[in-house]
């Protein structure tokens, strides 16, 4: 089973930026849809981006335009380039990794993201 390490979190003010990075070992990253998901405080999970390994990307609605998602297969890392950052956008964010040989989502440990207004 893979596993997924995320960095790059911290504080940072109302427009500022921030880049994540997510980690993973294995050998199966190159085939694998890696997604970030994010947990704000009182609501549910939510996905705001994902990349396939087609480079196929998706976002939520709520961070198109401020916010990418990028993938370096040679690295086995994926990032979370997140600008333009609001108070709304602080959560705790997770990587993830989706495989069809495993039988459920890789979840990395998280790391907090908070923007201060």
């Amino acid at each position: 089973q893979v596993h997924l390490v995320e960095s790059g979190g911290g504080l940072v003010q109302t427009g500022g930026s921030l880049r994540l990075s997510c980690a993973a070992s294995g050998s199966i990253f190159r085939l694998a849809t890696m997604g970030w998901y994010r947990q704000c405080p009182g609501k549910q999970r939510e996905l705001v981006a994902s990349i396939t390994g087609s480079i196929s990307t998706y976002y939520a609605n709520s961070v198109k335009g401020r916010f990418t998602i990028s993938r370096d297969n040679a690295k086995n890392t994926v990032y979370l380039q997140m600008n333009s950052l609001k108070p709304d956008d602080t959560a705790v964010y997770y990587c993830t990794l989706d495989y069809v040989g495993y039988s459920s989502r890789t979840w990395g440990q998280g790391t907090q993201v908070t923007v201060s207004s």
